[in-house]
């Protein structure tokens, strides 16, 4: 029984540096090399679709979603999903995945793409894609390559050269 009260809400700035620290924590300093870093680097994640779960005042789990594009077609990447070490096996990745999924449905996004494990996160909806669908900025298990559809049999629209989102210039910014 869970005698805590958990706060799920959307990451503000003042909680960056504790997400940071967390995903340092999580996938060390490899995680730069990696091909979902890649496309994050330089791109701010999306505040009103990131999250972070605090039990009192501490952070114990994180997720973001930043926007992408996938051949033309914009997207979000999944990560990191990081939960505090002595918190895993406890539910708050599952609480932080279904509120990430449900509130980029909500805001009318089509599909969300991630690197990571079928098996975890297949029950939040997502999807293995054929080989070489997408293309990742870097080396990656194609196993691994999962989008998760928004919209029912939009996945086939999602295919090609994934790379990081760029507004375009002329371009008004919602």
């Amino acid at each position: 029984m869970n005698i805590y009260t958990d706060t799920l809400k959307p990451e503000q700035p003042e909680f960056y540096d504790a997400v940071e620290s967390l995903a340092e924590q999580a996938f060390g300093p490899g995680r730069f090399a990696r091909a979902a870093f890649r496309l994050r680097e330089g791109v701010m994640h999306e505040p009103e679709l990131s999250f972070v779960l605090l039990r009192k005042e501490e952070l114990i789990g994180s997720v973001r979603l930043t926007k992408i594009m996938v051949g033309e077609n914009e997207a979000l990447l999944l990560g990191p999903l990081v939960v505090k070490p002595e918190f895993k096996n406890c539910g708050i990745g599952a609480q932080l995945m279904k509120k990430a999924v449900s509130s980029a449905r909500e805001a009318g996004f089509e599909a969300i793409i991630l690197v990571g494990d079928f098996d975890y996160y297949k029950k939040y909806g997502f999807k293995q894609l054929p080989h070489k669908q997408i293309e990742l900025p870097g080396p990656a298990d194609p196993a691994r390559i999962l989008i998760c559809p928004l919209v029912e049999g939009i996945e086939s629209k999602f295919s090609g050269q994934a790379r990081r989102y760029e507004v375009k210039p002329g371009s008004q910014i919602d």
